[in-house]
């Protein structure tokens, strides 16, 4: 038996009293991948990106393990409801609009304590303020660096479009803005390098394309490191008691720890470990989050039928944002029907041993979207559930 085989069995006897569809996440795996990013970020602690995870659960028990502190939340009603829910350190990873939140952040003690804002912008700061309904809370803030790797000049930029600051003067301005303007305070800096963190080296069958990746992030890591310890240089001038300055992801957890100048790592995803994680040279994780569909047809020999599955992940649309069928081992969509709405199609001869009612596992091609489509995760420790906790959506919350 493969070891992915053993895996199914074990997935089918801790489920086999629970109708599909149904999502489990194996706690194994997933301490196993909570301790390789810890070995990974040599001694500097892991700040949890929560949309990666979106079960406070899970939230909760790795933040009880030695190596990770913190939070980084993805919407300002998130970080609040987290706040408030007796996480103490959330750092809100994008710029908000929520004049609500704002008014709440500004009025509780409690929550301006614990929650940090992103700002790329004065204007950010200006929104603020008139969001404040008369809360005079200090709000704490970081400042976005952009992290895209320029070429030609600038002609080709190669990274997500995010923040607008890139140089170090950039940087050091808005602090300054920041230190003029009462009821702020700069306490952190974040720098996100997606391009280097999110995207796979060893893609199967594209040996030039993963050739290519690998000789872009060697000098996109070059650049940034530099670029990044002189904007820190910058902000510290302005903000000598900055308390952090973030950095990584989980394709990147090694090589941004080991800058001098971060003090901290982003990660979430190397935690569930989705499919589009398989793709890595730089780590080699456990897939634990996994959902079951249940096969209800059998059109005919090497293909069944399996309800609902169609999850298609966030991002530029392509092949590479479905979820793929992983166990039993051998099954691949059809081509011109892919997952469905209602129901999937499954080719190849491993079809033919499945019954109906039998589960069909697949994994989600990123991490914590499955998530939205699941309000309960069941957590497997070898072949038993031991728990079952409801994730964002089973507390009802819906934060994007």
């Amino acid at each position: 038996m493969t070891p992915r085989a053993a895996d199914r069995a074990r997935y089918d006897r801790a489920t086999s009293h629970l109708d599909a569809p149904v999502a489990i996440v194996d706690l194994e795996a997933f301490d196993a991948n909570a301790d390789d990013l810890v070995r990974r970020a040599a001694r500097k602690p892991i700040r949890v990106a929560s949309k990666s995870v979106r079960c406070r659960a899970l939230l909760e028990r790795v933040l009880a393990r030695e190596g990770f502190a913190g939070i980084m939340s993805f919407t300002l009603d998130e970080s609040l409801w987290l706040a408030r829910a007796g996480f103490e350190d959330v750092l809100l990873a994008y710029p908000s609009a929520d004049r609500a939140g704002f008014a709440a952040l500004a009025g509780d003690e409690k929550l301006a304590a614990a929650v940090t804002v992103m700002i790329d912008d004065p204007a950010q700061l200006e929104l603020i303020d008139h969001a404040r309904n008369g809360g005079a809370e200090e709000i704490r803030v970081c400042l976005e660096l952009d992290t895209s790797l320029w070429l030609l000049g600038g002609r080709v930029r190669i990274g997500a479009r995010r923040s607008p600051l890139r140089e170090p003067a950039q940087l050091a301005e808005l602090a300054r803005s920041v230190a003029r303007r009462p009821g702020f305070r700069l306490v952190g800096l974040m720098a996100y390098e997606g391009h280097v963190a999110g995207v796979g080296d060893a893609l199967g069958g594209r040996p030039l394309r993963s050739r290519a990746i690998r000789l872009m992030q060697t000098a996109a890591r070059k650049e940034l490191a530099a670029r990044r310890a002189a904007v820190v240089r910058a902000v510290r001038a302005v903000a000598p008691d900055l308390e952090f300055v973030n950095g990584g992801g989980t394709g990147s957890v090694q090589h941004t720890a080991a800058e001098e100048a971060v003090t901290e790592i982003a990660a979430g995803s190397g935690l569930y470990v989705p499919r589009l994680f398989d793709d890595y040279t730089s780590f080699d994780g456990r897939p634990a989050a996994l959902f079951a569909q249940p096969v209800v047809r059998r059109p005919g020999v090497g293909v069944v039928t399996v309800l609902g599955g169609g999850y298609p992940a966030s991002g530029a649309p392509g092949r590479d944002r479905l979820p793929v069928p992983y166990l039993p081992e051998g099954l691949r969509y059809d081509p011109r029907e892919g997952p469905g709405e209602v129901q999937t199609p499954l080719l190849g001869s491993a079809a033919d041993d499945l019954l109906i009612g039998d589960k069909v596992w697949f994994r989600h091609a990123k991490a914590g979207e499955l998530c939205e489509r699941f309000d309960r995760l069941h957590l497997v420790e070898g072949d038993r559930i031991t728990a079952s906790v409801p994730t964002y959506r089973g507390e009802g919350q819906t934060f994007l």
